[in-house]
């Protein structure tokens, strides 16, 4: 399958936000944004796995395309977990990389599927 790289990916960053988000509770950080961040950043594999089963083309990009905002809104609650000193900086820094990887391939796919 030609995106199982993406859904081998998606679903390690996915598990990476499971993790942190134990720690963060465990460190008592405020829980809207642990729920925030549990919520998107396990939505991106998500929706790229629901996409296997799209009901066509369209409704594939679409999948897609949430998946590519939900990599976008987790890089936003990392950073604010970072500015506000409840992440460290190589916990941080780690996150974004998954995520600007995650995006680059989204944005890919996507521009692939619509040139189609």
């Amino acid at each position: 399958m030609a995106d199982s790289v993406l859904r081998t990916k998606t679903k390690e960053f996915a598990k990476d936000i499971v993790f942190l988000c134990r720690m963060l509770k465990q460190n008592s950080v405020e829980s809207p944004l642990i729920n925030q961040l549990l919520r998107c950043g396990t939505s991106v594999g998500a929706n790229v796995h629901e996409a296997q089963y799209a009901q066509g083309t369209k409704d594939f990009i679409s999948k897609f395309e949430i998946a590519l905002k939900e990599c976008n809104e987790s890089e936003y609650w990392l950073e604010l977990l970072y500015e506000t000193n409840s992440i460290s900086e190589v916990e941080f820094k780690n996150l974004q990389k998954e995520c600007i990887e995650l995006r680059r391939m989204l944005v890919s796919s996507v521009t692939t599927l619509k040139n189609k």
